[in-house]
């Protein structure tokens, strides 16, 4: 192993878990997660670069992006803060695998090992909740951007370390891939049985829609892999009975569903009446689909969505607060490139999904992991390309290089 191991551990822990820490606002928010890229940078610099098609895929936005500012459709400053953030990023974390000589095997433990640590967090806030002790559960001593989210059926959704459940479920779903494939494993790779429960059990403290998502995605990865006909005798009625328990006894899933099909059905909504982020969902899709239509090779280019946004909302009249929630980032990374990269964006973010996934049939590892590491994987990238728009944020480039890597790992193993 390379030398200063621990120390680069940290630093990647730290840079993908560390975005609730802002630690000052001007002239930019800059958050705890930052630091590690700031420091590794200028090293990264001169000793990486990025592969030639990756290079001719930034260079692509970026000039169709600089055109879009000439034609008045971008502006300079959101050109230059996104790409800036999203190319900084995906080098960051391709040095960081390349230093560890692409183990993924090795990554994705510690990746694990952390997501251990921050759901035992989860668990202590949710049980100074229930005892009253105030710093337990808002956790500032901790995070400063969200924080404490009343709600579920205990009085508390959790979010850990990050700013809310919502994010805390799409960035831990990878190990709750691992926790339900242990159980019902005869040989459990990463989590002993006892281990799995627990986790599982903390990720369903989020009452989270995107954990009810990710537990839908997970089942159907698992019935895929392990046999259609045999496992969905016993995944499907999982995923229905999950289904109507979440929506009969979670007050939050069932607002979201109801918001989302009737929104969705009627494109008509009720302030104070129709879930927040259903409208928010809606709108953004509404959005997407007119900018799409209006420039539909490249779309309008990197950071323009909330130009789009104040051209094609169909809430913009709208003062009271919330309604714009997602404005920056489309409430959707394929709804975002969408509107900001037209279809060159959107299908690149498809093919990598499909192309560089390892299904079990294709597994070549003899112990199994790297199916499960893809397929892992895959769940948070799914996630992320439905209901979160931001490129970069929580490290999301970390996974896409991992995701590719670990097909690559699979791809040179030769029997």
């Amino acid at each position: 192993m390379r030398p200063k191991t621990a120390i680069i551990n940290f630093l990647l822990i730290v840079s993908l878990f560390g975005s609730a820490r802002v630690l000052f606002t001007f002239p930019m928010e800059f958050y705890l997660s930052y630091i590690p890229i700031v420091i590794l940078l200028p090293f990264i610099l001169q000793n990486y670069f990025l592969p030639k098609k990756v290079t001719y895929i930034f260079i692509v936005l970026l000039l169709t992006s600089l055109y879009n500012v000439f034609v008045g459709l971008d502006t300079f400053a959101l050109v230059l803060k996104i790409f800036s953030g999203l190319y900084f990023s995906y080098i960051f974390y391709y040095a960081i695998i390349n230093y560890y000589d692409t183990d993924v095997k090795y990554l994705f433990n510690l990746y694990l090992k952390a997501t251990v640590a921050i759901s035992c967090i989860g668990l202590f806030q949710f049980l100074s909740f229930q005892f009253g002790f105030s710093p337990g559960y808002t956790l500032n001593f901790i995070i400063n951007k969200g924080g404490f989210t009343p709600g579920g059926n205990f009085g508390i959704r959790i979010s850990s370390i990050f700013s809310e459940p919502t994010y805390f479920a799409t960035f831990i779903s990878p190990a709750i891939f691992v926790a339900l494939n242990d159980l019902i494993s005869k040989r459990p790779l990463f989590f002993k049985k006892w281990l799995s429960v627990a986790m599982i059990g903390v990720f369903l403290l989020t009452f989270s829609g995107n954990a009810y998502n990710a537990l839908f995605i997970i089942v159907f990865l698992l019935i895929y892999n392990y046999g259609f006909l045999r496992y969905s005798i016993i995944g499907l009625p999982l995923i229905i009975g999950g289904y109507f328990y979440a929506y009969d006894n979670i007050q939050e899933f069932r607002g979201r569903v109801d918001g989302t099909v009737s929104i969705f059905q009627t494109g008509k909504f009720q302030i104070g009446k129709t879930h927040g982020s259903s409208v928010n969902l809606y709108d953004n899709y509404q959005v997407s689909l007119s900018n799409l239509a209006s420039n539909p090779l490249f779309g309008t280019g990197l950071g323009s969505h909330p130009i789009a946004f104040d051209k094609y909302s169909i809430t913009k009249h709208i003062t009271q607060v919330g309604f714009a929630f997602n404005r920056q980032d489309a409430n959707s990374m394929i709804l975002r490139a969408m509107s900001e990269t037209g279809i060159f964006g959107t299908f690149i973010l498809l093919f990598v999904a499909y192309k560089f996934f390892v299904p079990k049939r294709k597994s070549k590892d003899s112990q199994d992991h790297y199916w499960v590491i893809s397929n892992a994987i895959l769940v948070l990238i799914v996630l992320n390309y439905l209901r979160q728009g931001h490129y970069f944020l929580y490290g999301f480039p970390f996974y896409i290089w991992m995701y590719y890597y670990t097909y690559k790992k699979n791809q040179e193993i030769t029997v």
